[in-house]
């Protein structure tokens, strides 16, 4: 030892092109004001604390998905900035850009959020698409290690190329959020969210379970389920109350979340992780969750003690769900704060950022991209 003091090596900067399914700039400043939850943003904001910029999406909204496909491939190809990795939320609408890069006329990495576990296809040539698509993602994260797991035996995508991420709350946001809007008197039951609910085992369960109040906010319909027309052919009691929401609006969802005592999840059976969104953000507020028995997500709620879970489609099981945490308020007490002591120790934002940050550096390095 010379007795020099050595430096921390700082990491060479890396520009990544961040493409969204959604408003992407406009998000980011609203995350700024805490009026937008980072996880929403797959761990975008706080990539820049380990040297990465990025270079923002223009979103732009199209029924088809064609069109999307061709605008997104039209502002990634003719992009002006200079960026190494393009990040990408899902891969809906980078289809062509994923295609080409494995034949090699797109040069860059490209890392996405896979949403669902990588599966056969129907016919031999969706299937050979299929296998040439797949050779074009550097690295695919997985929110479970059960999505991971159902992924590797249809041969598609090597292990080496798919990470478990974990993906969390933006605790930073909702403890601002509760500050501005503290608890007053949190009591009743809350359901958020649209994607695949089962309103009708919903509705029976509380509808027998004597007066425990609900509020349901949802938007009329979402893809090939009209919600609207299932609440107005059934007789709401007076406890179930149904708000129907427009567009994107996470903050006010929040501010109401807050002042519950119990978030339900009430989703239909479907191969991924149905109503994960809705569950982070009760691990961040602290809250204990009743909820469809997904074994998709990355934790098990009922071994976590963070709430209960009931299998898909169980009246019964929910009513005794309901009656359980409304008769032992300190159950439910004692669920919440298991809740955010998860949420803060191993599901959030900061840990996500994290690791997307060390695997957008990972493929960045020059290296030959594998093909199998």
């Amino acid at each position: 030892m010379d007795g020099k003091k050595t430096t921390p090596l700082t990491p060479a900067p890396l520009t990544i092109y961040f493409y969204h399914t959604r408003l992407t700039t406009e998000s980011y400043e609203e995350w700024k004001a805490y009026r937008f939850p980072g996880h929403l943003l797959y761990g975008q904001p706080l990539l820049e604390q380990y040297g990465i910029r990025s270079v923002m999406h223009r979103y732009k909204a199209f029924a088809s998905r064609w069109k999307l496909t061709l605008y997104t491939t039209r502002q990634i190809l003719f992009c002006r900035q200079k960026y190494q990795v393009l990040y990408g939320t899902s891969f809906r609408g980078l289809e062509l850009i994923i295609f080409l890069r494995a034949i090699g006329l797109y040069r860059k990495p490209v890392v996405v959020w896979h949403h669902q576990s990588v599966r056969a296809a129907a016919s031999k040539l969706r299937e050979w698409a299929s296998r040439l698509f797949y050779r074009g993602i550097d690295r695919a994260f997985f929110f479970s290690q059960r999505l991971m797991d159902d992924s590797l035996p249809c041969g598609k995508m090597p292990a080496e190329r798919m990470q478990l991420v974990h993906w969390g709350p933006d605790l930073p946001f909702y403890d601002h959020l509760l500050q501005d809007h503290p608890r007053q008197h949190p009591h009743g039951f809350i359901s958020t969210g649209k994607e695949n609910r089962d309103m009708e085992t919903l509705f029976r369960a509380f509808d027998a379970a004597g007066g425990v109040e609900l509020d349901i906010y949802t938007a009329p319909a979402n893809g090939l389920v009209n919600y609207r027309q299932f609440f107005e052919h059934h007789r709401l009691p007076e406890c179930v109350r149904v708000h129907y929401t427009e567009g994107v609006i996470p903050y006010e969802l929040a501010k109401k979340v807050a002042q519950r005592s119990v978030v339900v999840i009430c989703c239909l059976e479907f191969p991924y992780t149905v109503g994960l969104t809705t569950l982070v953000e009760a691990l961040a507020l602290g809250l204990p969750v009743i909820c469809s028995r997904n074994p998709y997500f990355g934790f098990d709620i009922d071994r976590e003690e963070v709430g209960i879970t009931v299998p898909y489609g169980d009246v019964e099981g929910w009513i005794a769900a309901i009656l359980r945490l409304t008769e032992h308020p300190e159950e439910a007490r004692r669920m919440g704060a298991n809740a955010r002591r998860l949420a803060e120790e191993r599901f959030n934002l900061a840990i996500c950022a994290r690791e997307v940050a060390e695997a957008l550096r990972a493929v960045s390095e020059p290296c030959k991209h594998p093909r199998r």
